[in-house]
């Protein structure tokens, strides 16, 4: 099939990202940078959620490389009203974190942590999940605590939700650090609430326990 007819069957896809991944991959190797480019920007204009999801796609492939696509993510893709391109807003930050080195991605994914739109926040601390499984993290969970614990008294319920989540990921390996994190927090309402979900470990609601 040509890349219209490809597309035209990715536009059809109900649930479910592989079929549009595949088909990113083997575009990147295909095209030129350039090329890759102008295609991803001109199918984001789709108003098919399915095709911009997609070209999100192409957009990981190149943010590494191409700093106006980075910040095109950011900055507009954040925007989207889609919450399945948003999903793929995580992945495709994730893959540029992969492909420059985790630690050297350390002040992007601070930048994006700060940034004032919620879907740019939620797409670094969803998108690294599992924080731990990821080089540099793995060696180092205190930075992913860290990083991930200065959303806890974020605005966005949906940020708090994903900060929650990924917190209790890392507490079924960590849990003394995480038990040691959240006996630094102040216990305002938005931190209690993340609290209880990373307590849904019930091994760590254990542990807890045993530390009162």
């Amino acid at each position: 099939m040509n890349l219209e007819e490809e597309l035209n069957e990715i536009a059809k896809i109900p649930n479910g990202f592989k079929p549009m991944e595949r088909l990113a991959d083997s575009l990147e190797k295909k095209l030129t940078e350039k090329e890759l480019e102008d295609v991803a920007f001109k199918l984001y204009l789709s108003e098919i959620y399915q095709i911009r999801m997609f070209a999100v796609f192409l957009f990981g492939k190149l943010a590494a490389k191409n700093s106006d696509v980075l910040n095109f993510l950011k900055n507009n893709v954040s925007k989207d009203d889609n919450w399945r391109v948003q999903e793929i807003v995580g992945m495709a930050f994730d893959n540029f974190c992969k492909e420059i080195g985790y630690e050297e991605a350390l002040e992007t994914i601070k930048e994006w942590l700060n940034f004032d739109h919620y879907n740019t926040r939620r797409a670094v601390s969803e998108g690294l999940r599992i924080w731990t499984n990821r080089p540099y993290f793995k060696d180092n969970p205190d930075s992913a605590i860290h990083l991930l614990s200065s959303l806890r008294n974020d605005d966005s319920e949906y940020v708090r939700k994903s900060c929650g989540n990924a917190l209790r990921d890392i507490s079924k390996k960590y849990p003394e650090k995480i038990l040691v994190e959240l006996s630094l927090w102040q216990g305002s309402q938005k931190e209690l609430q993340i609290e209880k979900s990373i307590l849904k470990n019930k091994k760590l609601l254990d542990l807890s326990k045993i530390h009162k």
